[in-house]
């Protein structure tokens, strides 16, 4: 028998609450089941809705991240949304939360819990979006800050924290329209690697050799703009990829 109390949509941090038969209710008469308890609580943000056999990593590392908050004497509890993973499985953390790893679901459980601190770099694309979000809203980030995730993650900054320390990197350039990658491409050189910015797991990424194949891939692959530029960089045919 599982002891791990399982929440889907069965808590609300304050207001109102439609029930199945559309009557509405104060969310203080039975609509939250979730009773926290007393004890110090760390927050634990999965990876979200990956497939099958995806992001396989993410889910390992967020299953010991809630094992380590119980082992340090912290009531672990568990966010995420898919069922194919061993953090969702009932007696992983101490207290899951089957939600939407976002923004609005995340404060409403961190309101309703109010845990010490959030882990949330072990979940991968999904949670990292919303950290600087999370820590704005006045959740405290444990682990790596969020300044530091910011660093990685904007690709001018990281450029730049390279060069200051003359590490070499493939030489690249964003674009935020078809004209600007055009001009990117034939600056860095073909072939070039192109993606679009802020995706999960390489999706929409693809090597050009000639400009006909970019042109083809931005106005049917992407939607370039300001918000979501898409990245470039000189693909490099020799080159060995080595994981540390």
């Amino acid at each position: 028998v599982a002891h791990t109390p399982y929440m889907y949509s069965t808590f609300d941090a304050g207001g109102l609450k439609v029930r199945p038969d559309g009557s509405v209710i104060e969310s203080g008469e039975g609509a939250d089941e979730a009773r926290p308890t007393s004890a110090p609580k760390v927050l634990v943000l999965g990876g979200g809705p990956n497939r099958i056999g995806q992001g396989i990593e993410f889910d390992y590392c967020c299953c010991h991240a809630a094992f380590a908050a119980r082992d340090a004497g912290y009531e672990s509890i568990m966010v995420n949304c898919n069922p194919e993973t061993v953090s969702t499985d009932y007696d992983t953390a101490d207290r899951l939360y089957f939600e939407p790893v976002a923004l609005e679901e995340v404060l409403a459980i961190v309101e309703r819990e109010q845990p010490v601190g959030a882990i949330l770099q072990f979940g991968g694309q999904t949670p990292l979006k919303i950290a600087l979000a999370l820590h704005r809203a006045g959740v405290r980030i444990l682990g790596t800050p969020p300044e530091a995730i910011d660093l990685a993650e904007d690709r001018e900054r990281f450029s730049a924290f390279l060069r200051q320390r003359a590490i070499r990197q493939p030489p690249f350039g964003t674009a935020t329209d078809l004209d600007g990658a055009i001009e990117v491409a034939e600056e860095l050189g073909y072939p070039v690697l192109v993606r679009p910015s802020y995706v999960l797991g390489g999706r929409g990424m693809a090597i050009v050799y000639e400009s006909d194949s970019l042109r083809g891939y931005i106005e049917e692959a992407v939607q370039a703009s300001p918000h979501h530029p898409v990245l470039i960089d000189k693909f490099l045919e020799s080159a060995q990829e080595i994981d540390v």
